[in-house]
């Protein structure tokens, strides 16, 4: 897969990931994760299907810490080989795919809308982690299975659709 087709998918997968990643069993990150701020964490495996022309298909674990304010999303290969690691707070968003390839974008919104056209809810998607079924939209996120630590979701508007599926790390 070219380089850039490789970090659209993956930047695809993020934004979808964190407009979609929905499920509970949260546990306490590492002392030192995101500098001691007071985080939430989430991991788990996730796998998304873009029905674009060509349609995308990701799979991948993840783990996510922090908060709509803050955070950061690491993406790992089922070899366990990190994919990219996405960060932001106020003002400024980062995606690295390597040591000697980091973007850097003025927002996590603008992160997500040049990936995949759309900005992503993060505030949503931390409340849908934390059971809330915020409603946002243009997603439509299913719960029904949350306390399994399924959970599955849908981006109708815009299009193209994505569905997504997330199974958390018990």
């Amino acid at each position: 897969m070219p380089l850039t087709a490789r970090l659209r998918s993956l930047l695809l997968c993020g934004c979808l990931f964190a407009t979609f990643l929905i499920a509970g069993c949260a546990r306490s990150p590492s002392a030192s994760a995101l500098n001691g701020l007071n985080n939430e964490f989430w991991s788990g495996r996730l796998s998304l299907q873009l029905q674009s022309e060509p349609q995308q298909f990701f799979s991948a674990g993840f783990e996510l810490k922090g908060k709509p304010e803050r955070g950061e999303l690491t993406l790992i290969s089922p070899l366990g080989n990190v994919l990219g690691v996405l960060r932001w707070s106020p003002g400024q968003a980062e995606l690295e795919s390597g040591k000697q390839n980091i973007q850097h974008f003025d927002s996590v919104d603008a992160l997500m809308l040049r990936a995949t056209g759309a900005a992503v809810p993060l505030s949503a998607l931390f409340a849908w982690l934390q059971g809330d079924n915020a409603h946002v939209n243009g997603w439509r996120a299913d719960l029904s299975r949350y306390n399994e630590g399924r959970i599955s979701a849908q981006r109708t508007q815009p299009a193209p659709r994505a569905d997504l599926r997330v199974v958390l790390d018990r």
